[in-house]
């Protein structure tokens, strides 16, 4: 039966604004690991967990709330790395919030290691859990703890 479930996953992943620069962008903050790494390490661990993933990378705000409105009906679960929009889009809480689908919040860096204004995210009260600080491992964790919820769940 459980394995019937975990056929069923299917995980939208989304990274937000400059993601995309991820290799390049302050390797120092960031890790040298690129986008294109991240997602193959995550297409793998779907494998291994049998779920599906769907993965999108936007710079813009509203394409990445008109993805979380699809998942509707086609995904259940996010997991998600809203970049800068972690800590500025009321937009991106209200569109996870609206369709109540768990969500798992994951960043590269310790946000709470940084910046002042990094600590705060809007995004957190509406999700399940939050990973942070472990590079590019944070989303590899992210993927097997929201599996866990929706297998519980």
């Amino acid at each position: 039966m459980a394995l019937e479930i975990l056929k069923l996953l299917n995980i939208l992943v989304l990274h937000g604004p400059n993601l995309n620069l991820l290799g390049q962008r302050e390797p120092g903050v960031y890790g040298s690991a690129t986008l294109n790494d991240i997602n193959k390490l995550l297409e793998r661990e779907a494998q291994a967990l049998q779920v599906q993933v769907s993965i999108q990378q936007s710079n813009h705000e509203g394409v990445l709330v008109d993805a979380i409105h699809s998942m509707l009906g086609q995904h259940q679960g996010l997991l998600i790395n809203a970049g800068a929009y972690t800590h500025t889009s009321v937009a991106i809480r209200d569109a996870i919030a609206a369709v109540n689908i768990p969500a798992v919040e994951v960043h590269l860096s310790n946000i709470y290691r940084r910046e002042a204004f990094r600590h705060h995210s809007f995004i957190a009260a509406v999700a399940i859990g939050q990973i942070s600080g472990f590079g590019s491992e944070s989303y590899r964790l992210g993927l097997q703890a929201l599996v866990s919820y929706l297998i519980k769940n």
